[in-house]
């Protein structure tokens, strides 16, 4: 998955964030604006994980989003 699309197309990729972590807020999505580091420490900070964690979860999201790869 390349992140600078996921970045300069962010309105679109919320949704799926927010399907796959529906903790966090349209505030926290707003901040995290497709950054992939801002996303992993949110998750972390809302689901209380560690970092090997939320980047394991990322990951898992990135294969089941693998269309928007470019």
């Amino acid at each position: 998955m390349n992140w600078d699309i996921v970045e300069g197309n962010w309105k679109q990729f919320k949704g799926k964030v927010k399907a796959k972590w529906g903790k966090l807020t349209d505030d926290n999505l707003d901040v995290i604006s497709g950054k992939r580091d801002q996303l992993a420490g949110k998750i972390q900070e809302t689901y209380g994980v560690s970092k090997d964690e939320a980047e394991e979860q990322i990951k898992d999201f990135e294969e089941q989003n693998q269309d928007i790869r470019h």
